[in-house]
């Protein structure tokens, strides 16, 4: 029986990141953003208080991609979801589960959004920052780690959400799971990013798995990917790749001329061999209108941006996707459903599908462990890391604090260069210690992180 409690508070403040170098991704280029850290304080059923935390980027023009809107107004509906989702969460005063509470509010704080022209991708932040926060404390509370917590469903996961599976199916997949104890890492080759820089990334990490951005001009693209493919070719390694297009084609034609340029480039036969996916390539306005046809007969394409809500996996199937994305800024528990569909679908003998795993600049902490463990739980082997090229290390983090996740998780970071950063041995990160504590995947007091922010902000006059 799942455990249940009350929320008795929700509150986050945010850090400024700078990049260290930009990341271009559709039509957009980042060069810095607001790291969000949110709090959430529980009460359990014999009157015990637990505080959990998570942390995830504040990350421009990707939640909502509309042109009429400055980045900063796109980040402004973040900020605007996570309020109006703490509002729902606070308002229940009876005890629940921590996916009662979610069950409860993810509709209402869908709908407010819309109201207020919010999409849905960008609704969907505040309650999957909320549940996050939730979860941690939770496990903290009852002194169980990530891992053992989502295998025994702790989070009272069910399928009220889901009516196209049912309870027994995630119980099922849930524990069944045997989490991974290393992941491999999957290099972002943003638009600005340099052809020749991937040698070098090979070098210093031994990283043979690379996500490919496309810019959605079919010519260009497949021009840009035979000059990718002969460094890689060059280099000799014995690499796989992802290609993302950010949902920059704008139409079906669009997507058939990339793929006839793809298959008619010349120097593109082997990387052909080794493309493993391409993700959002349409509008997500456009996805679901028209199946995919051809292209999606020869390429295994997946959902990423076009993901609103808990019915997005099975409409994309039907459609010609075959796998959707997970991302801890979309939500743990629409997560964790899509895997249990994705097993489910898998074993009925039909076409594999599966849920990969991407990456929106997780930064290193909170952020990047959580998302990890998510994924190492669903067994997924190798995922995209942004944070650590676009970014690096602990940017606008007290140094203290950084030097205690070194000392909390020696296996998923070293001390190079002065500062504290993931450490990628043959292109994986170690992840064991993600698993060895109370919490969700830190074994960092949530309190030292919130106290070292008041701190700093007394210290500053603010």
């Amino acid at each position: 029986m799942a455990p249940k409690f009350r929320v008795c508070s929700l509150d986050w403040f945010e850090r400024p990141v700078v990049f260290r170098v930009p990341f271009k991704f559709g039509a957009v280029t980042v060069t810095s953003a607001s790291q969000l850290f949110l709090f959430a304080e529980i009460e359990t059923g014999d009157g015990r208080r637990s505080l959990g935390a998570t942390a995830e980027l504040l990350v421009p023009k990707w939640f909502n991609k509309d042109p009429a809107l400055t980045p900063d107004q796109t980040v402004g509906q973040l900020r605007r979801a996570l309020t109006i989702a703490r509002d729902l969460y606070l308002a229940r005063q009876s005890a629940d589960t921590a996916f009662g509470h979610h069950a409860a509010c993810h509709a209402d704080a869908l709908s407010a959004c819309a109201r207020e022209t919010i999409p849905g991708l960008a609704a969907a932040f505040g309650p999957a920052q909320i549940d996050k926060a939730i979860l941690d404390a939770l496990l903290r509370a009852h002194g169980v780690n990530v891992f053992d917590g989502l295998r025994g469903n702790m989070a009272g996961l069910d399928a009220r959400l889901s009516p196209d599976i049912d309870d027994a199916a995630i119980a099922v997949y849930l524990q069944s799971r045997q989490p991974l104890s290393r992941i491999m890492l999957r290099h972002t080759v943003g638009m600005a990013d340099t052809v020749e820089e991937l040698s070098d990334i090979h070098r210093l990490t031994g990283c043979r798995y690379f996500k490919l951005k496309l810019s959605g001009h079919a010519a260009a693209d497949a021009d840009r990917l035979a000059l990718i493919a002969a460094e890689l070719d060059r280099a000799a390694i014995d690499y796989r790749v992802t290609l993302d297009a950010n949902e920059q084609y704008g139409s079906h034609d669009d997507l058939t001329a990339l793929g006839e340029a793809l298959l008619r480039q010349p120097g593109l036969a082997n990387l052909m061999q080794r493309l493993l996916y391409v993700e959002q390539p349409l509008p997500r306005d456009l996805t679901f209108r028209t199946p995919l046809g051809e292209f999606g007969q020869r390429f295994a394409v997946i959902v990423d941006e076009g993901e609103s809500d808990y019915e997005t996996f099975p409409k994309a199937v039907a459609l010609g996707y075959r796998g959707i994305s997970s991302k801890t800024c979309k939500g743990i528990y629409k997560s964790l459903v899509n895997g249990a569909r994705a097993a489910r679908w898998s074993a009925s003998g039909n076409a594999q599908v599966f849920v990969a795993g991407e990456d929106l600049t997780c930064q290193a902490g909170l952020a990047v462990q959580q998302d990890l463990a998510l994924l190492a739980f669903h067994g997924i082997e190798h995922s995209e890391r942004n944070g650590h090229h676009f970014v690096g290390g602990f940017p606008g983090t007290p140094p203290e604090e950084a030097r205690a996740f070194l000392r909390a998780h020696p296996d998923l970071y070293e001390a190079r260069d002065g500062a504290v950063r993931l450490s990628i041995r043959d292109g994986a990160l170690a992840i064991g210690s993600l698993g060895g504590q109370p919490g969700f995947a830190s074994a960092i007091d949530p309190a030292s992180i919130r106290s070292a922010s008041t701190a700093r902000a007394v210290a500053s006059g603010r």
